[in-house]
């Protein structure tokens, strides 16, 4: 964020990375909601090519909204429900961030800025245009504070309003407030919102292919009024040596419990399987006055993190659970499937470059295949990939 962060500068970012204006609007044109036009142009923001689109409203448009008349709308909306969702989750951010700064319940306070067409559709062009572009993940870098003071109906504040800052505090967002900063109101609650929902401030690594920056409509002197968006891949690249591929978007949770019975261990481990976590194990540990305990680890993809979390803290009698990033090499997986004197049975590869590592037959194919047949399970096994190897199984196909 170089220039910090508001809905028209995340949407000219997408923008100025490939996101096509028609996509986007025959997916807003999914809401009940009209009055506007979306218009884009290229500017210069201190010596950056940026794109500014410009959401422009006609008397319709201008009309003032309550939270009522956009959370209707979402609700009435055809979009997917992810996008419902995640479009309403950055609405209850605003919301709160609202009330915690002018006083009154979440929903319940007069919308000024905010109050209009736009806000509507920077939010839902965020949301829509990432699903657009193919994004999974977004990492965001600290929010600049800014410098000097900015004004809006409320009157003259600094140069974070009191939403912005309520929006940091209650996403515990980082901020930096040192080094060079924007001057005025670098962050609008709107930008914020959207940003502190749906990234996540951590380092990343991986490797971009398309970099564009939207522009803010301020064009201060000596200062590039801009928001970065790097799109690229997570690193997947061989690691040296052949090991295989690193993924750095994981996630280890960690929790230790001491008085949750073992069926109830059983069924979140089970729960958590389900639900699409790597991996999820136990490791008997001992806790305060030599009780002995047990620790929960699951690993997990950054888009099952929360998810996963709320189960462990709604099935499980711990008060809190650690999380940190992990990176882990992967051997490249493949499924083909054999025909064997036991039938077909799918076998899966596992590949270091160009060498099959290692092949393993389906558990499930060859205990069925035992069932029926009366062998022991390592046999039909031993029995599927020498079977296999001497038939020359298609690897290739």
């Amino acid at each position: 964020m170089i220039g910090g962060a508001s809905g028209d500068m995340l949407l000219g970012a997408m923008v100025a990375v490939g996101l096509d204006l028609d996509e986007l609007q025959a997916e807003l044109d999914k809401f009940p909601d009209r009055g506007y036009r979306l218009e884009k142009k290229l500017v210069s923001r201190g010596g950056l090519e940026a794109t500014l689109v410009d959401v422009v409203l006609d008397d319709d448009g201008e009309r003032k909204r309550t939270w009522d008349d956009f959370y209707s709308s979402i609700a009435n909306s055809t979009l997917e429900d992810s996008d419902k969702r995640s479009i309403k989750r950055i609405f209850d951010a605003l919301a709160v961030a609202e009330a915690d700064a002018h006083g009154g319940e979440a929903g319940s306070t007069h919308l000024h800025e905010l109050g209009t067409v736009d806000t509507l559709v920077d939010i839902s062009s965020m949301v829509i245009g990432m699903r657009l572009l193919g994004v999974s993940n977004i990492h965001a870098s600290a929010f600049p504070t800014g410098t000097g003071s900015s004004g809006s109906s409320h009157g003259a504040m600094g140069s974070t309003s009191i939403a912005t800052a309520a929006i940091y505090k209650a996403a515990g967002a980082p901020v930096r407030a040192g080094g060079r900063q924007p001057i005025g109101e670098a962050v609008t609650p709107t930008g914020a919102a959207i940003v502190s929902t749906l990234a996540e401030f951590m380092t990343v690594e991986f490797m971009a292919d398309r970099i564009g920056y939207g522009a803010g409509q301020r064009d201060p002197e000596g200062f590039s009024n801009v928001v970065g968006l790097w799109l690229g891949q997570g690193r997947s690249s061989w690691a040296r040596g052949g090991f295989g591929r690193r993924r750095p978007e994981l996630m280890l949770l960690e929790t230790n419990i001491d008085d949750s019975p073992g069926e109830v261990l059983g069924y979140v481990h089970e729960q958590l399987m389900e639900m699409g976590c790597l991996d999820v194990w136990f490791t008997p540990i001992q806790m305060k006055k030599n009780r002995p305990a047990t620790m929960l680890s699951v690993l997990v993809g950054i888009d099952l993190v929360d998810e996963a979390v709320e189960l462990i803290l709604k099935e499980t009698s711990t008060l809190g659970v650690r999380r940190r990033p992990v990176m882990r090499y992967e051997a490249e997986r493949q499924v083909v499937n054999v025909d064997t004197s036991l039938g077909k049975v799918p076998v899966k590869l596992k590949r270091i470059g160009d060498t099959i590592a290692q092949a393993a037959p389906e558990y499930e194919t060859c205990r069925e295949i035992a069932k029926e047949t009366g062998l022991p399970l390592a046999e039909v096994m031993r029995i599927v990939v020498n079977e296999a190897t001497m038939r020359g199984c298609p690897w290739n196909e």
